[in-house]
Order: C-alpha cells, then sequence, then structure tokens
C-alpha cells in the first residue's frame, strides 16, 4: 500500500540536513511519495527504513506474466475496486480447457476451433489468450504427448494443469522456455509445484478452500523464495466464488494485505453452456484475472470477449477513430457522402451498415473527441460550423460533384444551418444505422 508524504517523513531522520538537496525532511518525503527522487539522496536513512519503503513502493496486486513475445499474457497490478476511480490495467486473460484424453481427430478439431477464435469489433482485434491442457488422462506421456500437438497447432500461450510434480516435469523439458501457466490441482502437491516453477521460473496458479489457507500458502512460498502465484478460486456457487474474489481484491488493495496481493483465476467447468457463459460473464465483471472455460463455440466465446472489451476500455479516453475521409467500397465522384462522429461504436456501425447496403459512399469521420452523434451535437462538437469546417479542411467538393451531405437522422434541426455556412444541399439520414441499406438504396434511385 502506497505511503503518503507524512507517512514516509515519519521514517526518516529529521535532521534537515540538507544533503538530499531539500531545505527539510518534510519536503524530500513528499517528492518520495511522487517518485520524484530517489531514496539514495539521503545518506542518513537505514537499511530497516529502506526495506520497508521499497516494500510499501511495490504494486498492492504482484503483476504476473504468462508466456513469451507478442502473445505474453500480462495479469494482476490492478490499482482500484472500481473502474471510474482510474481504470482496469490488465484485462481478463480468457483461455480454453483442452482435456489430454481427446482423440487424435477431436483434438485437431478442436485446436482448429480455437486458432479461429478470433474476431474484430469496433476496429481492435480480440480473441482468447491462452490453452490450457488438462492432465484428465492422469498418464505423463500422454500428457507431453498432446502438449506437443497443441504448441505445433497453435501459438498461444500455454496452461498446464498437470496431475502430478512428475508429469509438470517432464512437460516443462519441453516449453519451459515459453513460461506456461502452470496449474497445482491438489493442496498436498504445492510444495512440490513451488519448487518444480521456481526451478524452472515460470508461474504458478493454486487452489485453496479459504482465503486463510490463499494467504498462509502465499507467505510460506514467498519464503521459499517465490512470488510469480495466481489464486484460483475453488469451485462453489458463484456467490462465493464472486464474494472471494471481492475480498482478495479489497483486502490487497484497502487493506494492504500483501498476501492476497495476486492475480486470481477461475476455472468453470459447468456443464451446461448457457450457465457456463453467465457464470464467466460475471467473473469477468468482478475481478477475475484469469478465466478457464470449456466451450470453444463462438457464440459463447464472442460475448465474454465483448464484455471484457467494454469492461476494460478507459472511461477516461472513449474509443476514437482517427478523423478522416474513408472510401467504403468502388467509390467515385458520384458516390453520397455521409457524415458521423469519431466514436468508434458509431463510426464502425454506420460503417458495418454501409458495407451492407453494397452501395460505395465517402464517410467523413469528424472529430468528436470520442463522443457519439447527441452527445457531440449537444457539446457543440458536431454541429454546422464544425461540419462545414471539416468540408473545407478535407477539400471534399474537389472528392465529389454533387456537394450533397448525408447527416444523421438525430440531427436533423441543423440542416438549414449546414446549408447556409457550408453552401452544400444537406440530405437528411435515418435516426438508426440500421436504416441506412433502405435509404442508401432508394438514394440510389434517386
Amino acid at each position: 500500500m502506497a505511503l503518503s508524504g507524512l507517512d514516509i517523513y515519519k521514517l526518516l531522520p529529521k535532521t534537515n540536513c540538507k544533503k538530499c538537496g531539500f531545505q527539510t525532511c518534510l519536503a524530500f518525503a513528499m517528492q518520495l511519495a511522487k517518485k520524484a527522487v530517489s531514496l539514495d539522496k539521503c545518506p542518513s536513512v537505514g537499511e530497516s527504513v529502506r526495506l520497508k519503503l521499497e516494500e510499501a513502493s511495490l504494486p498492492a496486486i504482484r503483476l504476473v506474466e504468462i508466456g513469451t513475445g507478442e502473445r505474453r499474457v500480462a495479469v494482476g497490478q490492478e490499482t482500484v475496486l472500481f473502474r471510474h476511480e482510474e481504470k482496469f490495467h490488465h484485462p481478463t486473460a480468457i483461455g480454453l480447457i483442452v482435456e489430454d484424453d481427446l482423440p487424435v481427430a477431436e483434438l485437431d478439431r478442436t485446436l482448429g476451433q480455437i486458432r479461429s477464435l478470433r474476431f474484430e469489433r469496433v476496429g481492435q482485434q480480440i480473441g482468447v489468450e491462452l490453452v490450457a491442457l488438462r492432465n484428465t488422462s492422469a498418464r505423463t506421456e500422454v500428457f507431453v504427448e498432446q502438449l506437443r500437438r497443441i504448441r505445433a497447432a497453435v501459438s498461444l500461450p500455454l496452461v498446464l494443469m498437470a496431475c502430478s510434480a512428475e508429469t509438470l516435469k517432464a512437460a516443462l523439458r519441453l516449453c519451459a522456455s515459453e513460461r506456461p501457466l502452470v496449474y497445482c490441482p491438489k493442496a498436498t502437491d504445492l510444495e512440490a509445484f513451488v519448487t518444480v516453477c521456481k526451478e524452472s521460473h515460470v508461474p504458478l496458479a493454486f487452489r485453496a478452500s479459504s482465503l486463510e489457507e490463499f494467504s498462509a500458502a502465499t507467505k510460506k512460498a514467498a519464503q521459499a523464495g517465490f512470488a510469480d502465484l495466481v489464486l484460483d478460486i475453488p469451485e462453489n456457487t458463484t456467490t462465493e466464488r464472486l464474494w472471494q474474489l471481492t475480498q482478495i481484491r479489497r483486502l490487497s488493495l484497502k487493506k494492504g494485505e500483501r498476501s492476497l496481493g495476486f492475480p486470481t483465476m477461475v476455472v468453470v467447468n459447468t456443464a451446461v453452456e448457457s450457465e457456463a457463459v453467465c457464470q464467466a460473464a460475471a467473473y469477468i465483471a468482478k475481478y477475475a484475472s484469469i478465466l478457464l472455460v470449456r466451450t470453444t463455440k463462438p457464440e459463447h466465446i464472442l460475448p465474454l470477449l465483448t464484455l471484457r472489451q467494454n469492461i476494460y476500455t478507459d472511461p477516461q479516453k472513449p474509443l476514437q477513430v482517427e478523423p478522416n475521409v474513408y472510401p467504403v467500397g468502388a467509390v467515385s465522384q458520384d458516390s453520397p457522402l455521409l457524415v458521423t462522429t469519431n466514436f468508434s461504436l458509431t463510426y464502425y456501425t454506420v460503417l458495418g451498415e454501409i458495407e451492407s447496403s453494397r452501395r460505395p459512399c465517402y464517410l467523413l469521420c469528424m472529430d468528436t473527441e470520442g463522443m457519439s452523434v447527441l452527445t457531440a451535437w449537444a457539446a457543440e462538437k458536431f454541429g454546422a460550423e464544425q461540419i462545414a469546417d471539416t468540408l473545407t479542411k478535407f477539400k471534399l467538393a474537389d472528392t465529389v460533384r454533387h456537394k450533397s451531405i448525408v447527416i444523421p437522422g438525430y440531427v436533423a434541426m441543423m440542416s438549414g444551418d449546414l446549408e447556409d455556412k457550408s453552401g452544400w444541399r444537406v440530405v437528411v439520414g435515418p435516426r438508426e444505422a440500421s436504416g441506412l441499406p433502405v435509404f442508401l438504396k432508394n438514394l440510389a434511385q434517386g
């Protein structure tokens, strides 16, 4: 838990020797709290104080990295309970569980489905991040062989759900350099798993039945010199799991309980797929750092990815598109010109409907600082004057020869003013983007 300037001042010598470059120890402490200076500037501080300040400067929730290179996944290091206080930093990593007793043909089909789970939404690529191999067969040779097949077929970071330390060692001989996440299924194996993970420099997820057991286990691991841990919330009712997720986040951030300051993981084993998706959505919304599910169906995964994308968007920086004129289809000087805002959700919704109409168009994306149509209009970011200036800025009179512009139906009230200010003919379009295909068809006929 970060210390305030006064908290730091209480630990300093209070001699006001000025050797640090500041007039008083209090002034130096205030700069330390803001991380503007280093503690090394104080020659009189003791080693115990130095260690205490270094510990206080550590994040309340440890950052754990899984995988390497471009596919590396980082979880943890969250700083707030609620998104509006700042933002959530590391999105929930979603992984798909693969059983090692699957027939080869079914495994290949499953891996093909996993590779296809990439989508584009509001201009961003979204998809699953992890593949978890579960040692259902309880046989080392089967686990290792299926691991070989998975590594050859997909490039996602791995979660190794081995049933024993010996099986884990055999698997890590193949992929330790790829930094997989190891999963310890039984509390009795935790000490052995910690030893293996420490030797291989890979993170470890483990399960405990209570917060007290989690705390005791992380303290014991810390004494052994290992801290790359993930807390796996035990199977229970959805309500109980949500309670534990919330308590871990609250205790680590608000109470400074470092023994619980680790990323969390939830494994959803519910057989009914619709229930599993609902549970998974709840865990994404309430602090799960890693989520493992069994389904590979796009209709189940896409809603979870969409929910995650919305929750982990910075609320202070709306998703925006670069303001510009975008041709859609094989445009010509006679193609219609439409205008919208640069709020990503608005822009891509309009773009999708234009593409569905199969009518080549120019789409003018206005700089509204990421606001939607009505919000931007109310904030005077999407008015007649702004649109007229943008038409001139992009020299659109040279792009289309009809000098007509289609505006959203929700701002029809500014059509006359826009015509006066721009000298263009203004056509009022539909209020909703879903009406664009029919509108553009009739516009083409007219």
